[in-house]
């Protein structure tokens, strides 16, 4: 492809969400340990959880939906609409798209070849991609990609993203894997020595999908498919390849353009979020995977650990935050709740799926914001009404 002028938002898209959802929830350690304790026996606010997900113009958005869930209670609601033309309202076997909530997906196939001793994490990742990666990225190793502690220099020569006329630009620009990563400069140097430092980078998933390719000898999707999707029975999870369109019920994208007309962003080539956010999937089935995945049934115990380990106190994100990435996962706590999950975002959708470790309390919600930019405050709103 024509190298074009990079955008930053194509290098952080997604990076910053879970800082945002734990500034934005009035996120606080203080808690005492009766305080938590309370939480425990309270019900779901099934009224706040509505007006968390009713206020949709904060952000702006088109539809939201969410599936909550506290001990034995379970709640599902929406708001807005799923197709402005037809005016139908959300279902929860909608399929939608669900950005970086693939890298959960991916992270569990890695940890269960892991688990039956068919790659170490501490391999370096060029004994298995020598022919993609420059020999001082090649040193990487397999866990520092799935944490996030690669180190890789950014990328260059991507579209311009920066506003609304130009993702749709671009919607139909089909890439390969290998163009990806070669978006990565081979003659930059790392960033940071890996393993020293946390910076959220969705090319390691693409490094980490490839890896599972080469692993199995099948596309990372039908991995995925076959150790996951079907054994859950995720009816609406998918991975859509070069197919730009969303067939059967789903829920509509759209962008505000910068004259203020809306326009539908559902249609959209995926192949530039290869391995690392093209999943298509429902309310309904990222609920089923989550339970599955927190309640042990996709993993051994040991490998279950890693994905609520983060990288020790003396690695730190770039800013100097605490570092929140575990393999695969994210941890965000609010008003004295630990959550794990995962974020994704597309253009015209955003999808949060978090838990508490126990799987006792969790939520996950999927909304269409018009902006590129917004602020985390529905998730913020959700995560306030389950822990308040």
């Amino acid at each position: 492809m024509t190298p074009q002028r990079i955008s930053r938002r194509s290098l952080v898209r997604g990076s910053v969400a879970a800082a945002a959802l734990l500034a934005a929830s009035g996120t606080t350690a203080r808690a005492s340990a009766a305080e938590r304790a309370g939480h425990a026996g309270q019900t779901l606010d099934t009224e706040a959880l509505q007006a968390a997900i009713s206020d949709l113009a904060h952000p702006p958005s088109v539809s939201a939906q969410l599936r909550a869930t506290q001990g034995s209670e379970h709640w599902y609601g929406t708001a807005g609409v799923s197709d402005v033309t037809t005016g139908r309202r959300p279902r929860p076997a909608d399929g939608f798209r669900a950005g970086s909530v693939t890298k959960a997906f991916v992270a569990t196939v890695v940890l269960q070849l892991w688990a039956e001793r068919r790659v170490e994490l501490d391999a370096p990742i060029g004994r298995r991609l020598p022919d993609l990666l420059a020999p001082h990225f090649g040193q990487i190793t397999v866990g520092q990609l799935l944490n996030h502690t690669s180190g890789l220099p950014d990328h260059e020569g991507l579209p311009d993203d920066s506003t609304p006329e130009g993702v749709l630009r671009h919607r139909f620009d089909r890439w390969t894997p290998e163009e990806w990563v070669r978006t990565i400069p081979a003659d930059r140097p790392l960033k940071f020595r890996p393993g020293t430092k946390q910076e959220y980078r969705g090319i390691t998933y693409v490094l980490l999908a490839l890896l599972i390719e080469r692993l199995t000898g099948r596309p990372y999707g039908e991995v995925i498919r076959s150790r996951i999707v079907e054994p859950l029975a995720l009816r609406g999870t998918l991975f859509p390849g070069d197919d730009p369109h969303l067939h059967g019920p789903h829920i509509h994208g759209y962008l505000r353009m910068t004259g203020g007309t809306l326009e539908d962003a559902t249609v959209f080539n995926m192949s530039n979020t290869w391995g690392e956010g093209e999943l298509v999937s429902t309310v309904d089935d990222l609920f089923r995977f989550q339970r599955a995945l927190f309640s042990g049934r996709l993993l051994p115990p040991h490998a279950m650990a890693k994905l609520f380990t983060l990288p020790p106190d003396s690695v730190r994100m770039l800013d100097g935050s605490p570092a929140r990435y575990s393999t695969g996962l994210q941890k965000v706590t609010v008003n004295g709740v630990t959550f794990w999950g995962k974020t994704g975002e597309v253009w015209g959708y955003r999808t949060r799926v978090f838990a508490t470790r126990d799987g006792r309390r969790g939520f996950v919600l999927n909304y269409t914001p018009t902006p590129l930019d917004t602020d985390e405050e529905m998730a913020a709103r959700v995560a306030a009404a389950l822990t308040s």
